[in-house]
């Protein structure tokens, strides 16, 4: 009798020191009371140890390291892959584009960071997507002052819908694990993922609104009254950096950087105003995009555009590991672009800040869904909600499921959502008439939060670049997200789908 109590306590135990060590975890980041890194690596080791499974840590540590190291060495060379394209002028007439819809206009420039997402996202990889958006836009958003949290929340949110491509990666789970066809999943799918990806777009433009009440418009055309004398306008307060808005008569500019990323829009800009803001870049560690910089390589420009189209095209048809095609492609582009072996290794030194930053997150990611997995804790967390839904709820199983997508992807990978918990969800819902494909099109409901859970690494890219905390994101961006998922789920619903 003894034992049965035992073993029924340990698993309640697990379950509970589960939602206990998310919860310590993401209050104490949201609090600023840890780095996400510390917390990452220390709440799960202490968590492992009250389970009593100390003695294994190292084990778990490992199994999780081994399970991550292939997505670390993905982003460390993609981040210097990419950032090399930047360098050399590959994006510029895309940052260009960007600069003239979007002018100075906050709204124009929150909308744009979404479309730019979306669009980007068609190549299926998360982190290609956050590197190229917040190259692209993080100059505009630092120079006027403009919550950096509010691209990254739009960023993620964008990125989270068009994830649910076949080729993204819940998809082509969800088909493997309930035996389905990828296409019958996804197809179907598609109006209620319109409505969600237009419903991010009009959040944008929402949110864009109120940036341009809080910080005003300026134009890129206006003209000062000093002929001979740059004005620098202080835009408002929100991000961090200087936020200068540099502009003469007779032409107009906007300059400024990120990790050796920047814009520079207009012409005429004078040689002081071009200090300026080089100066003020320095002070922030930053590198304009000047277009006389040297890393420049017009010559090379269709090169590098169409290797960039043949390792996207590798990567969606799957020929290599992703891995193995960014290594390869970091190292062509170094080579071809910087043949002489110093300019190389100043290439990589300019993106070192970026690789270590995001691979240390990666590997102490590890250690947190080690002890999950490791101790058997996300397990009984998925088994405790799936037997506390009752059983008058069996035929709307496609509704709970939608509804369980968002907090378990937020809180488990999508492996483990996909292979452990969907089959037994999808059981449930046979035994109720429910059929497997409506299961599966409403597992994808959660992945618009599901991209900023912290054990995707792909988010820990979009704040390193863009400098932000992952607690202020998760602040702003978890309630955001949610309400895209219920608008996609409920928009299934309603055609029909789910």
């Amino acid at each position: 009798m003894g034992c049965s109590r035992a073993n029924v306590r340990y698993p309640l135990m697990l379950t509970i020191l589960g939602f206990a060590m998310i919860a310590t975890f993401l209050v104490l980041i949201m609090m600023k009371k840890m780095s996400p890194i510390a917390a990452l690596v220390l709440i799960p080791a202490l968590f492992c140890v009250f389970v009593g499974k100390g003695a294994h840590l190292g084990d778990y540590v490992i199994d999780g390291v081994t399970s991550l190291a292939p997505t670390a060495a993905m982003l460390m060379f993609a981040i210097v892959y990419f950032g090399v394209m930047i360098d050399v002028g590959l994006f510029d007439p895309i940052v260009r584009g960007i600069l003239k819809f979007c002018k100075a206009d906050p709204m124009r420039i929150v909308v744009g960071t979404a479309v730019l997402a979306a669009i980007v996202s068609l190549d299926g990889d998360g982190s290609t997507t956050f590197m190229i958006t917040v190259s692209a836009m993080y100059p505009l958003y630092k120079r006027l002052k403009m919550s950096l949290v509010v691209m990254t929340g739009v960023a993620a949110m964008a990125n989270g819908v068009m994830n649910t491509l076949p080729w993204g990666g819940p998809t082509a789970r969800a088909a493997t694990a309930l035996k389905l066809d990828a296409s019958d999943i996804f197809v179907p799918m598609i109006p209620a993922l319109l409505v969600g990806l237009l419903f991010v777009f009009v959040l944008s433009y929402v949110l864009g609104v109120r940036e341009r009440r809080r910080l005003g418009v300026l134009t890129l055309d206006e003209v000062l009254e000093e002929e001979q004398e740059t004005e620098t306008v202080l835009v408002g307060a929100g991000g961090s950096g200087d936020g200068k808005v540099s502009m003469r008569k007779g032409g107009t500019g906007v300059t400024a950087g990120t990790g050796g990323t920047g814009v520079t829009g207009g012409a005429g800009s004078s040689t002081d105003a071009r200090d300026d803001d080089a100066a003020a870049g320095a002070d922030d560690g930053l590198q304009g995009l000047d277009p006389n910089r040297p890393t420049l390589r017009p010559k090379l420009y269709w090169f590098n555009a169409l290797l960039t189209v043949a390792l996207l095209t590798a990567m969606i048809m799957e020929w290599l590991p992703i891995p193995v095609l960014f290594l390869l492609g970091a190292a062509l582009a170094l080579s071809v672009n910087f043949p002489h072996i110093p300019d190389q290794k100043a290439r990589i030194a300019a993106h070192a800040d970026n690789v270590l930053n995001v691979s240390g997150m990666v590997f102490a990611a590890a250690v947190f869904t080690g002890v999950l997995q490791g101790t058997g804790m996300v397990d009984h967390m998925a088994k405790w909600m799936v037997d506390v839904i009752p059983g008058s709820m069996g035929p709307h199983m496609a509704l709970v499921t939608g509804i369980l997508s968002l907090p378990l992807t937020y809180f488990m990978s999508n492996d483990g959502f996909y292979f452990g918990v969907l089959p037994v969800l999808a059981e449930a819902g046979a035994a109720h008439g429910v059929s497997p494909l409506e299961m599966a099109r409403a597992s994808l409901v959660g992945q618009p939060l599901h991209m900023s859970s912290p054990l995707v690494p792909a988010v820990y890219v979009l704040v390193g670049m863009a400098k932000v905390e992952f607690g202020d994101h998760t602040r702003f961006v978890v309630k955001w997200a949610a309400l895209t998922c219920l608008v996609i789920l409920a928009a299934g619903m309603l055609f029909g789908i789910i």
